[in-house]
């Protein structure tokens, strides 16, 4: 019978309790997926990851903006060495041109990347130069961590931000000494990683968990039907391929990081003192405690008065002294009774009663800890 018929069915009386069963179990539902989550999302696996490289270049073109010679020997010295290298000899001439500017160059070069394919560029200025606007960055060979090059960018720039001036004002908007080359640089080496060749492999978590890494182990093990996946520690799960495995080893982990698993996270709190800015886990609990919150507030207000003589009196103007003074102590705020075991939003709830801000709360939440009272781990950023 489907929901249609399970609820025209029923009496009028009951169809009511019906419909509070089929919202409960539609809660319940929605509560549960959005507590899972895929593998995909929670873990990564070893050796599938981006590399970081870097470059040193001269970006050239630019309207008066780049760096100053005298300022930056660094750029005067790569301009010098450039033009030499193209058959033009400058040693010993004074170069005073503002076109040109050293920058940096960044990139991720994404797994598997192969020789000829492009990926995008970050450039930032090195020396004085206010902007990168119009620029165009010369070859410059992107190295790895190794020292060897594995990719090669060129190109025009395209910055966020721009920078304008005139006798008496200026503006700037974003950061125009950043800029961004789309598909400016083309890969030239490879990352030997054979995916294919491999007998075991490491999921390593976002967030490492015993729980979580012990429940992504069991989703494992049942979709392959063996006992192949083994958590190590709450950071890394192997998993040792089958022997009588012959398929494609992309099919499997594709169907391993679509396995639903449901993370385990501790009851903590995270509490940025500078901006003010309080996060709480869903586990965060606190056994029965009673919370009264007051500051004593003195104002302090001077209101002097002029006295002036009576006419044709012989006497003089004169100040006369006049303060107010206003004490408070806040004696009309209560305790408040925050019952044991209480879910989070009954916690936030009970907080925000009191009336008080983010600050005040910062310390509440620490004083509740010192107390014993708070079944949670605070973490100041």
């Amino acid at each position: 019978m489907t929901l249609t018929g399970f609820f025209l069915s029923a009496t009028p009386a009951s169809r009511l309790v019906r419909l509070v069963m089929i919202l409960a179990l539609l809660l319940v539902m929605a509560q549960a997926a959005s507590a899972a989550s895929r593998i995909k999302d929670i873990a990564d696996f070893e050796g599938i990851r981006d590399n970081q490289l870097i470059g040193y270049g001269l970006v050239v073109g630019l309207r008066g903006t780049g760096d100053s010679l005298r300022n930056a020997p660094f750029t005067r010295q790569s301009l010098e060495a450039m033009l030499e290298r193209l058959g033009v000899n400058t040693r010993g001439f004074n170069l005073n041109t503002q076109n040109v500017a050293a920058v940096m160059v960044t990139a991720n070069l994404p797994a598997f990347s192969t020789q000829g394919t492009r990926i995008d560029v970050s450039v930032s200025a090195l020396g004085d130069s206010e902007s990168l606007q119009g620029g165009t960055l010369l070859v410059t060979p992107l190295l790895g961590a190794d020292g060897e090059v594995y990719a090669i960018a060129q190109g025009p720039l395209a910055i966020g931000g721009f920078a304008a001036q005139g006798d008496a004002a200026s503006v700037v908007r974003g950061v125009p000494t950043s800029a961004r080359i789309a598909n400016g640089a083309l890969v030239e080496r490879e990352i030997d990683f054979k995916l294919a060749s491999m007998t075991s492999l490491r999921l390593a978590l976002r967030n490492p968990d015993l729980t979580t890494a012990r429940r992504m182990a069991l989703a494992v093990n049942e979709l392959i039907g063996l006992p192949t996946a083994e958590p190590l520690d709450p950071a890394t799960v192997r998993i040792d391929l089958p022997r009588q495995f012959n398929g494609n080893i992309v099919d499997l982990l594709t169907d391993i990081e679509q396995l639903i698993v449901e993370p385990d996270l501790p009851a903590r709190i995270v509490i940025d003192e500078n901006s003010g800015i309080i996060v709480m886990g869903q586990n965060v609990k606190v056994s029965t405690v009673a919370i009264a919150q007051g500051n004593l507030t003195v104002t302090v207000a001077e209101t002097p008065e002029i006295v002036q003589p009576l006419p044709f009196a012989n006497g003089q103007t004169a100040v006369e002294p006049r303060t107010d003074l206003l004490v408070d102590d806040e004696s009309d705020n209560k305790l408040a009774l925050v019952q044991q075991s209480v879910t989070l939003q009954q916690l936030v709830d009970g907080l925000n009663a009191l009336g008080i801000g983010p600050r005040d709360m910062i310390s509440i939440l620490q004083a509740i800890k010192a107390s014993g009272a708070l079944q949670a781990e605070i973490e100041v950023m």
